[in-house]
């Protein structure tokens, strides 16, 4: 579950495995490879798509460097 100002988030187990691997060491492609061998099913675009809606509400940043 995240928490934002006046809003709660509930993260399915997929969800949850890709905040908890957001690290600040990771880039994203880590990350999907990393859930692509737990789950064998992971796709790029879903990821990142996942991602995306949280960078648009701030929950996570993604570093550029």
């Amino acid at each position: 579950m995240l928490l934002g100002p006046e809003s709660v988030v509930v993260l399915n187990r997929t969800g949850a495995d890709v905040l908890g691997l957001c690290d600040g060491r990771r880039t994203v492609g880590d990350i999907v490879a990393e859930l692509r061998e737990r789950y064998h099913r992971v796709v790029d675009d879903e990821v990142r798509s996942f991602l995306a809606g949280l960078v648009a509400r701030r929950y996570v940043e993604i570093g550029h460097g």
